[in-house]
């Protein structure tokens, strides 16, 4: 299997994964609900989000995805990548499930926008331990 398959198989299948942004100069992680198409991520935040002014002031992101923490065994990838935030009405309707409704009251309500987050360089790393992953550049 390539790289890229490897890549889509894991964002496929771990939807939820961490967002490190900037704020206040330090980093600042929170666990995310990621959707894709092909290997750009997309997630769902409010309007209101600390995250879009902590994009504003640097966009530079790295979201990590694919571990559940059983085994050492598990594959992950890692994104460096630019956030940027979307809007775009039929994407909020693709992404949109139930279970945004814990933040959103649904897909048209206007604190739900997308962070868009082009990746730069995503990393497989197969297992713990491993020295050089495989690395997609874009």
């Amino acid at each position: 299997m390539d790289v890229k398959s490897k890549v889509t198989k894991i964002m496929s299948g771990q939807p939820t994964g961490i967002l490190a942004t900037i704020r206040n100069q330090k980093p600042h992680s929170c666990y995310m609900m990621f959707f894709h198409e092909d290997v750009t991520l997309y997630a769902a935040t409010d309007r209101q989000s600390k995250k879009l002014s902590d994009i504003e002031a640097n966009n530079a992101v790295h979201v990590l995805l694919g571990r559940n923490g059983t085994s050492w065994e598990e594959e992950f990838i890692e994104v460096e990548g630019t956030a940027s935030v979307e809007n775009n009405a039929e994407l909020k309707k693709q992404f949109w499930n139930e279970n945004l409704g814990r933040w959103l009251n649904g897909p048209d309500d206007p604190n739900y926008v997308l962070l868009k987050i082009t990746p730069k360089h995503i990393y497989y790393v197969e297992k713990a331990g491993v020295v050089q992953p495989e690395v997609l550049t874009f």
